[in-house]
């Protein structure tokens, strides 16, 4: 078989050099490189927080707990556990106590809240605060926000007639006794152990026995 001849010009020759360098030059992705990000969202919301309104744009996956510490730096609302086991970062939304690590901020368009720094300040403390000063109802004080927004809540549900496990008769008015406090209280730990005092000071503020 004649074999073949192949014969380039010095032209062809500069073109074909020229063209596999430019394209050699090209950076190429690795086979494992992950696949680009796309940003998320921002939601706008408007909130108002102890009284006041405040405007949010907020990543939606921002818990009203970060929206609150982080966003609007009232730090006085705990973060525990971050799983909704502790009570720590107990507030009050629209009058009812919620563990804000568990709610998203863009649920509460619209909603009031109530932080531990809006029952109260240091030279008017509210009824509730200066019981737990009077019966040392802390140690640490970690937990105490949160057991005082939930405290607050608790008698609060006791008027509005709410009942709760405590009760042998969920028909009946519930009362402020020691028992029905201890059951509504039961989702707020304390390390510490204070809780015998806590009872005292909801007792106190009731006009109960703890």
């Amino acid at each position: 078989m004649a074999s073949e001849t192949f014969q380039l010009s010095r032209r062809e020759m500069l073109v074909t050099s020229a063209t596999t360098a430019a394209v050699s030059a090209i950076p190429s992705e690795p086979a494992d490189a992950a696949p680009a990000v796309k940003a998320v969202p921002t939601y706008k919301l408007a909130i108002t927080v102890n009284g006041k309104p405040r405007a949010l744009t907020l990543d939606p996956r921002t818990t009203l707990l970060d929206a609150l510490r982080e966003h609007l730096h009232l730090t006085g609302t705990k973060k525990g556990c971050d799983h909704g086991q502790c009570g720590a970062c107990t507030v009050i939304v629209n009058g009812e106590r919620i563990n804000a690590c568990l709610s998203l901020a863009v649920q509460h368009d619209g909603d009031a809240v109530t932080t531990i720094e809006g029952l109260g300040t240091p030279e008017r403390l509210h009824p509730m605060q200066a019981a737990f000063v009077k019966h040392d109802g802390y140690q640490c004080g970690y937990c105490t926000p949160g057991q005082i927004c939930s405290a607050v809540s608790v008698l609060e549900e006791i008027k509005r007639g709410i009942p709760s496990h405590a009760q042998a008769n969920l028909l009946a008015a519930p009362q402020p006794t020691g028992a029905e406090m201890r059951e509504r209280m039961s989702g707020n730990i304390c390390r510490c152990g204070a809780y015998s005092n806590i009872a005292e000071a909801m007792a106190d503020v009731a006009g109960a026995s703890a």
